[in-house]
């Protein structure tokens, strides 16, 4: 699994370069890859060639929807056809998991990718936004009003409770997911409170990313989001980041504060 994320590395890092970005990417232990073979080892493939990896496809499935976490083709071994029988295997795998929601993330650059997907019934929806500062400068910003944050722990009813967050937004539990990042001592998961009321979830890792992070109603998400920033910026990390789709409220506060 480290050779294949190596693999991953290397192609973002290809068609970075390609596109004037420079190399934006780097190997990391592949912590959750490794969960996910666990979890159900049917949906994580590798293309091989002579022992080579030249290829690496990750999904994972939640009740009805189906994620496609990763698929990479080795560079020198793109337009071969390796990353369309990669995408057909996990593909096969959602069908018979029975999922009915298909979802993925690729880069907007990428338009051979988005070609790929795009045959195969899954077409862009959404915009995602990287957004990212110094912790210093998050720091020297007003953030304003904040929703309250107390720990989440691995209790059956705080677990009960984030099945109850994920299916009132998604429609299916992630109960799995919260389980792993409970357990992860790198990451911190707060519910986020309105009054009385626990109407979301965030986690903050200590690399000073953060995410996942949901809230059952629109107008609680600015408060949210300046709930989450504040606990990264409480953290020692030099640089925050997290991803927001374009269609969030938090993409404003983002800008704002010079993210």
């Amino acid at each position: 699994m480290a050779r294949a994320e190596e693999l991953v590395a290397r192609s973002i890092n290809d068609l970075a370069v390609r596109h004037g970005f420079g190399s934006i990417a780097t190997s990391r232990p592949p912590h959750f890859q490794l969960f996910c073979l666990r979890d159900d080892p049917r949906g994580v493939w590798l293309a091989e060639d002579d022992g080579e990896i030249v290829g690496f496809a990750l999904r994972w499935v939640c009740g009805r929807l189906w994620f496609l976490a990763e698929l990479f083709v080795a560079p020198g071994r793109q337009g071969l056809g390796i990353g369309n029988q990669l995408l057909d295997r996990t593909l096969q795998h959602a069908r018979q998991a029975g999922a009915t929601e298909k979802s993925l993330i690729t880069f907007a650059l990428n338009v051979v990718s988005q070609g790929l997907y795009v045959q195969h019934g899954l077409l862009p929806r959404v915009p995602l936004h990287l957004c990212s500062a110094e912790r210093a400068s998050l720091a020297r910003h007003a953030q304003g009003p904040a929703l309250r944050t107390t720990p989440i722990r691995t209790t059956a009813a705080d677990l009960e409770l984030l099945r109850q967050i994920d299916v009132a937004i998604l429609g299916v539990s992630r109960e799995k997911h919260h389980r792993y990042l409970l357990s992860d001592p790198r990451m911190e998961g707060v519910f986020l409170e309105d009054g009385d009321v626990r109407v979301g979830y965030a986690y903050v890792a200590a690399v000073g990313h953060i995410g996942p992070m949901a809230v059952r109603h629109g107008h609680a998400m600015p408060g949210a989001f300046r709930a989450a920033l504040a606990m990264a910026v409480a953290g020692k990390e030099k640089q925050i980041s997290v991803f927001v789709p374009g269609t969030s409220d938090a993409l404003a506060i983002a800008a704002s504060q010079g993210m």
